[in-house]
């Protein structure tokens, strides 16, 4: 809404009304905001949710300080939900496919969340929405976000060139924002509709979706939804469910989404930005650079959150939190072409479900085998494991934060090491 108004406004020549057509200035401002908002709305939602005792019933698990825990405010979510959401509206151009898409994935999996939580808070059920409500849930979200993805005319990409003269250069040399008015360089080859994706480590770093149909005699493509929409569908099912088992400890789920999300917006704003999609020879993207003020939204929420989510935590962000990162996270690198990337980018993430995996098929082959189940580790997810063994709780939390920038530096990385 605001750059629609100061759009207008600059049209009157108003000194400093332009300021919103430049990426850089609008994700920065939606990371400050997002941030006021968490920390402010924060408060006043604890106080609430106290109030009405809308508290955490911890089930007891031996693990340390975890009985301390019960009856702090959940559905937290709703604070994350907001804190993105009001400066998205603010900031960016509403009628972009990618802006519009992030928001339903927003509603959408803060409903299937929050969902939950109110079973569990409110019919004292700690089972919660079932499992296959959950996943069916995610799976129509993978339909809605791979049917767009394939069939929308807007989401289009340009071939890298390699050769100078294949770019026009305007009239503002030096501006690298890919606004309106301070685009600096274009490609001249024509956008086109395409379901490649970008391979880490890999030279021509570049794979179609449409190779998969080649067994089926299909040379053009024209099947290819049929194995991209059920990948998109696994993307964000793995990813979402990968955030809600992270989401264990007081601050995990916050921080090392917060870090997540730092790479994705760096990401996009290369994608989106037609010097640097040539310089590092990937993919241009055109229309994506709104999404970059979306994510700098969802980093400035994540981190204030962490304000009160940190050790010892005032509030909880439940499955209304948890589900929704996780699938704003997958959407986002879906529809910036880095979708390959995410084992390395949401490493934290593909840890703690490997650990939940290996958990149950090692007791359950033991259990067949020997009629005893064992247990590889002494709790899974791997966050309670190291709990067990006597680490403190923001002990672990800060060294699985550390191993998630590690995570991002080497997945930014991977844009040039190949």
């Amino acid at each position: 809404m605001l750059y629609y108004l100061f759009s207008w406004l600059d049209k009157f020549n108003i000194p400093g009304a332009g300021v919103f057509q430049y990426i850089s200035f609008r994700a920065a401002a939606a990371i400050l905001i997002s941030l006021f908002i968490s920390i402010i709305i924060g408060k006043s939602v604890i106080r609430f949710l106290q109030k009405k005792q809308i508290g955490e019933s911890i089930r007891d698990l031996g693990l340390a300080g975890q009985m301390e825990k019960k009856g702090t405010p959940t559905m937290g979510g709703i604070i994350i939900i907001a804190s993105v959401l009001i400066p998205v509206l603010l900031l960016t151009k509403l009628n972009n496919i990618y802006i519009i898409l992030m928001i339903f994935t927003t509603l959408w999996l803060g409903f299937i969340g929050f969902a939950d939580d109110y079973i569990k808070v409110f019919r004292k059920n700690k089972e919660g929405l079932s499992a296959r409500m959950k996943l069916a849930g995610q799976i129509f979200l993978g339909l809605v976000v791979g049917a767009v993805m394939y069939f929308h005319p807007d989401v289009v990409i340009k071939e890298k060139n390699s050769r100078p003269q294949d770019y026009v250069k305007t009239e503002q040399v030096f501006a690298f924002d890919n606004a309106t008015k301070t685009s600096t360089v274009f490609s001249n080859s024509p956008a086109e509709h395409s379901t490649k994706t970008t391979i880490p480590f890999v030279k021509n770093n570049e794979f179609d979706y449409a190779w998969l149909t080649q067994w089926m005699g299909d040379t053009t493509g024209k099947w290819s939804f049929l194995f991209f929409i059920p990948i998109i569908i696994l993307i964000i099912a793995g990813v979402s469910n990968g955030a809600n088992l992270t989401d264990g400890l007081d601050g995990l789920a916050a921080g090392t989404s917060a870090v997540i999300a730092v790479a994705i917006a760096i990401l996009a704003y290369v994608s989106g930005n037609a010097v640097f999609a040539n310089y590092l020879n990937i993919m241009y993207i055109p229309n994506i650079s709104e999404l970059v003020v979306f994510i700098a939204a969802l980093v400035g929420a994540c981190i204030g959150f962490y304000w009160w989510n940190c050790y010892p935590a005032q509030i909880f962000m439940g499955d209304t939190g948890s589900l929704t990162l996780g699938g704003v996270i997958a959407v986002s690198c879906i529809i910036i072409r880095k979708e390959l990337l995410i084992p390395i980018l949401c490493g934290v993430f593909l840890i703690q479900s490997i650990s939940v995996i290996i958990q149950v098929l090692v007791f359950k082959y033991t259990k067949r085998k020997y009629g005893e189940g064992k247990r590889y580790f002494l709790m899974a997810p791997i966050h309670h494991h190291y709990q067990k063994k006597g680490y403190h709780e923001a002990k672990i939390v800060q060294r699985f934060i550390i191993v998630g920038i590690l995570f991002a530096v080497l997945t930014i990385v991977t844009l040039k090491l190949r």
